[in-house]
């Protein structure tokens, strides 16, 4: 009777844990972006603070369900260059917190737009996804090209962390653009997940639906490429980073920075990281040029039969 009741109750504490296992991955199937992303609402201090002039921008996009949101933005004009950069930041930032950064790139040549994501800042609309941010990239570049009237050409992207992912897909989205720069990138949300001790106790390519795999992604990029990592970076290791660089097969440079972590990047390189992205713009150009060269049809060709 007590063997018996014994089983019972080891049987009754097995199948209580094996329920409580699949309500957790049937959470974290479900609601996995309310992990990932971390929106900040509240905009720390505008471009003005640091001494930028900027306009605040409203670019439309088009939800999944055919509903029109508002993503709101920045635009940073540069007086003298013609080069343009869209930022793209992490997934616990908005554009108020990232004005360091935005002091830096606007120093080394360009214009800026900053978008935040939406329900990020004082974008409008539902709580963000990977399909929905990448939906976000999208209406950005549109408002650049169209409404702003810049060649795709003179469009370099910027992303850190997360946001180097959004930038990633858009570059392979968007072929002509100048070049990427990526700070602080992973090569894929899985392989973050595996980085995470208590996530290896889960099926997680089973349950992940926010991919942002960015490794698999680069075969198809066609853009320079700029890989930025710091040697002590603790949130996404400097090895995913290197692993990016290597896979990509375009024109590339990678800058890793003894002693940075994984939001101190450019405050631990100083004046080296404006440096840095001023030599990957020569690697970028030189690359458009021969694009350019390769293009246009040789006189052998415009007068054969």
């Amino acid at each position: 009777m007590t063997t018996t009741l014994l089983i019972k109750f080891l049987l009754g504490g097995i199948g209580t844990s094996i329920v409580l296992y699949l309500l957790l991955c049937l959470a974290l199937r479900l609601w996995q972006n309310h992990l990932i992303f971390l929106p900040p609402t509240r905009l720390e201090a505008t471009p003005a603070q640091v001494g930028l002039s900027f306009e605040d921008v409203s670019i439309p996009v088009l939800t999944w369900q055919g509903k029109l949101a508002q993503l709101h933005g920045w635009w940073l004009p540069h007086r003298t260059s013609s080069d343009v950069l869209l930022y793209f930041h992490g997934n616990a930032s908005n554009i108020g917190s990232s004005l360091g950064y935005a002091k830096t790139l606007h120093e080394a040549g360009f214009s800026l737009l900053m978008i935040d994501y939406r329900g990020y800042g004082k974008s409008k609309g539902a709580f963000p996804t990977e399909s929905e941010v990448y939906r976000d990239a999208q209406a950005a570049w549109q408002y650049l090209v169209k409404t702003r009237g810049i060649a795709p050409e003179n469009i370099f992207l910027y992303g850190h962390s997360l946001g180097a992912a959004i930038a990633i897909d858009l570059a392979v989205r968007q072929p002509q653009v100048a070049g990427v720069i990526v700070d602080s990138a992973f090569t894929s949300m899985a392989d973050m997940a595996r980085y995470q001790p208590l996530y290896s106790l889960f099926p997680i390519d089973l349950l992940l639906t926010q991919r942002f795999d960015s490794l698999a992604k680069l075969s198809l990029l066609k853009s320079p490429l700029l890989v930025i990592h710091g040697t002590e970076d603790r949130v996404v290791p400097t090895g995913l980073g290197q692993l990016l660089y290597e896979a990509a097969t375009v024109p590339k440079s990678l800058f890793l920075i003894p002693h940075a972590g994984h939001t101190n990047t450019m405050a631990v390189a100083g004046d080296t990281y404006g440096e840095r992205i001023a030599q990957f713009k020569n690697l970028a150009f030189s690359h458009r040029a021969n694009r350019h060269y390769l293009k246009k049809p040789s006189r052998d060709r415009q007068f054969s039969d």
